[in-house]
């Protein structure tokens, strides 16, 4: 029999600036045997995040940081091929921490049985997944939307953007995207339900903010951070709520991180700003999945994944994301 062979990638330098090719190295080894309580995984999709610029920093954080060596983390979806695991047979699909290689021996506690006939896999690496939970505690525990309310999003058609901005809808809000590019404002309207628009390629957002926003921003979910978050907040209302989920903008900077320089206005306004770290909702998952999986079949809830294909493009896909090249959920199809 033809012994499987694994190909990884792993993190060989700490990224300075923008991350490129040569922090990471790609290495091939034979496919270890799962021992007892252990499960073989073939990876069939990964999941590219902004969140794994700041797993490759030394230095404390939510999440222990990626040591150099180790293959890079990164969440994905696949088939059990071979399993010591009572919980897991041959057959079985799964979601979980799987990182970014071919075939992945897991223990089996993060891992979750996932059913294509229920929703095609990538879906659970977005809607269903990290993202779409994200969203759903982020928007509805954080920012408590009300009806009538105005929600600003940003990165409004990435992998969070779109499902916060369709639950916005969903819970009776007017929600206001910005994104970049004319094909993404366009799409986020059209598909995702967004009242309008804002593209910030355009130049400074201030006058589309006045626009869209007219009696002001009840509440708004960052995902940018730096000079997007500034401008929002010189149009929040009394009271108004601001979720910090992620500041995309900055995660490849050589100098200090900008943080928001109209931080007053939360002063004024009685504001609150509160950040998230989605592992935090971990023991109501289901909960979400269950509503989630409710509003898309009801047809009030969809998305959009940016799916590329072959494990050898992780380094260049993944800087699709600090570009702003992907357009949805970015997700590497590995098999």
């Amino acid at each position: 029999m033809t012994r499987l062979i694994n190909q990884q990638f792993k993190l060989a330098a700490r990224p300075v600036g923008m991350v490129k090719r040569e922090d990471f190295s790609y290495e091939e080894a034979p496919v270890a045997d799962p021992q007892d309580g252990e499960v073989l995984v073939k990876t069939l999709y990964l999941s590219l995040d902004p969140a794994m610029r700041g797993w490759m920093n030394a230095g404390k954080s939510y999440i222990r940081p990626v040591e150099i060596g180790e293959i890079m983390r990164a969440g994905g979806v696949g088939e059990v091929i071979a399993s010591r695991n009572p919980r897991f047979q041959a057959g079985d699909f799964v979601s979980g921490t799987l990182g970014v290689q071919s075939y992945a021996v897991s223990n089996g506690k993060d891992l979750v049985k996932v059913d294509p006939k229920l929703a095609p896999l990538p879906k659970y690496l977005n809607v269903l997944g990290m993202p779409g939970m994200t969203a759903y505690f982020g928007l509805l525990d954080i920012g408590q939307p009300k009806p009538g309310e105005t929600v600003v999003v940003s990165a409004a058609t990435g992998a969070v953007g779109q499902i916060a901005g369709q639950i916005a809808k969903i819970k009776g809000c007017k929600a206001v995207g910005i994104a970049g590019g004319a094909d993404k404002c366009a799409y986020a309207v059209k598909e995702f339900g967004y009242d309008s628009c804002i593209d910030y390629k355009r130049g400074p957002i201030y006058p589309g903010l006045a626009q869209s926003c007219p009696d002001g921003v009840d509440v708004y979910f960052d995902n940018v951070g730096g000079e997007i978050l500034d401008a929002v907040l010189t149009r929040i209302r009394m009271k108004a709520r601001i979720v910090i989920c992620g500041a995309v903008s900055q995660y490849n900077n050589t100098t200090p991180v900008q943080g928001p320089k109209n931080y007053l206005s939360l002063l004024v306004n009685r504001a609150r700003m509160e950040g998230m770290v989605v592992f935090d909702w971990a023991a109501r998952y289901g909960e979400a999945s269950l509503q989630m999986g409710q509003w898309m079949a009801e047809g009030k809830l969809k998305s959009l994944e940016d799916i590329v294909d072959g494990l050898e493009t992780f380094p260049e896909t993944l800087l699709k994301l600090f570009s702003g090249e992907n357009f949805g959920k970015l997700i590497l199809r590995v098999a």
